[in-house]
């Protein structure tokens, strides 16, 4: 067997990306013991009346560490959904919240399914039923066990939990935030949609920000505006990362789908192309782009920056070699496998990793449950207190200066913060001081990467936790 051939598994990578950080930094061996196994993980099959037919549907929720509670972590349906899958997802989501400081344990879950298959009512039924499963076990409720929507699921999905678990525990007042990323009119957020996507282009301003750190990638010019950008996947993550990074003034070159992929050197109006792609449900077509039939070639296009945003080891020693990319971006989780990982860190390309750049979500979803928790809007207690002491400032400047303040610098001082704006500025800093921390340990500990100082920093948080708590 050649060394192409071994396919270490997704949680294999995970596993050996962890022991790689572990082994450059002094961690409790004990608690090295308690992360490298979920905490959890529960196996459900249960029945389904589908138009008079019975079915059985086949789900997992795992839990990789609860020193904070509750856990979070997304519930995704696939048909590629496996129980290795699910425990290495957790295990991400455990070491992405201690990165960012949202003080949530990590957790997974997946139901076996091709939801393209089933109508609406058939799909509300299997969920609420897989949601009722998880509730009689305790692996769903606002203090514990804390869903959002991931690969396959939605808005929709989670004001189905939420029924299932108002209806399940209608005396728990805070059913609310049983989930996350719900539609606004259910208690959801402004921002949680589009949240993750837009935590990758604030990594990516963040990152640019560093001129010195723009050197070390060679790139040949330290503005973000100037780079070439690919995206695989334009789903949820990579539409919102696409949109984020065109309202900057960055060039989106390629954007690659399941069906194909388009290409245009010039520069892809990504506005346009959602329009298009709601219209014609492809990308596949769209007006002065190159049509790439196989959607993986285009990760060996040249380009700057290139941002997998759908699913795990996209990139492996089979197309390592072909890539051409200064810096990768992940804004999916495991994008890259370990030994691709390796191999790129030796060849000087940086590698932005998911425990960072796909926060964003998790990040917002912290600011959700908050708001439930606290059952008030964000904002609502001060917004209208900042808009007058911004009229204030605004006659005291205009009663001690003759000119004329412009109508923009005008509209910012008398704006009072609103819920928006408030997450957004709370997204903002997150990916901003987790990247300066990732900075701090990468030279304190003389690290390899960006990728080890986020597993560095992850870690050292959860040791501490779990120190300090007892084990």
């Amino acid at each position: 067997m050649t060394e192409l051939d071994k396919k270490p598994t997704f949680l294999e990578n995970v596993e050996m990306m962890v022991k790689d950080t572990i082994d450059r930094i002094k961690i409790d061996p004990n608690i090295s013991k308690i992360l490298k196994t979920c905490r959890s993980v529960i196996q459900l099959k249960f029945p389904v009346k589908i138009k008079g037919e019975i079915k059985i549907f086949h789900g997992w929720r795992a839990v990789h560490s609860n020193h904070r509670l509750p856990v979070k972590g997304g519930l995704r349906y696939s048909t590629d959904v496996n129980q290795e899958e699910i425990e290495a997802l957790a295990s991400l989501m455990t070491f992405k919240c201690a990165l960012v400081d949202v003080p949530f344990g990590g957790a997974k879950g997946g139901l076996l399914i091709d939801p393209k298959k089933y109508d609406e009512e058939s799909l509300e039924r299997i969920t609420k039923k897989f949601a009722r499963e998880l509730i009689r076990r305790g692996y769903l409720s606002p203090a514990r066990d804390v869903p959002a929507p991931d690969v396959g699921t939605s808005q929709r999905e989670m004001g189905w939990i939420l029924d299932a678990y108002k209806s399940s525990r209608p005396d728990d007042i805070n059913h609310v935030a049983c989930v996350t990323g719900k539609s606004v009119n259910h208690g959801g957020i402004k921002g949680r949609l589009e949240a993750t996507g837009r935590g990758v282009c604030e990594a990516l301003k963040e990152f640019f920000r560093h001129t010195d750190e723009v050197s070390k990638a060679k790139m040949d010019s330290p503005d973000l505006n100037d780079q070439k950008i690919i995206i695989q996947g334009l789903g949820n993550v990579g539409l919102h990362s696409a949109k984020s990074l065109f309202a900057t003034g960055a060039k989106i070159i390629g954007i690659a789908e399941k069906d194909g992929a388009i290409f245009n050197k010039e520069g892809i109006n990504i506005i346009e192309l959602e329009e298009y792609k709601q219209d014609k449900n492809t990308i596949l077509g769209f007006p002065n782009t190159k049509k790439i039939n196989t959607s993986s070639d285009l990760l060996t296009y040249d380009c700057d920056i290139l941002i997998p945003a759908a699913l795990e080891n996209v990139i492996t020693l089979k197309n390592v070699d072909s890539i051409k990319a200064k810096i990768i971006c992940e804004a999916a989780n495991g994008p890259v496998s370990y030994r691709a990982d390796r191999k790129l860190k030796d060849r000087g390309t940086v590698i932005i990793p998911d425990i960072y750049a796909n926060a964003g979500g998790v990040t917002v979803s912290y600011f959700e449950w908050i708001r439930n928790i606290s059952h008030i809007r964000m904002g609502r207690l001060h917004k209208r207190y900042e808009e007058d002491r911004g009229e204030v400032i605004l006659k005291a400047l205009e009663q001690i200066s003759p000119n004329k303040l412009s109508q923009d610098i005008t509209n910012k001082l008398v704006h009072g913060a609103n819920e928006e704006d408030i997450i957004a500025s709370g997204l903002e800093d997150t990916m901003r001081v987790s990247f300066q921390e990732m900075l701090e340990i990468k030279s304190a500990y003389n690290l390899d990467d960006y990728r080890m100082a986020a597993y560095a920093i992850a870690l050292k948080k959860i040791e501490k936790s779990y120190l300090e708590l007892g084990i």
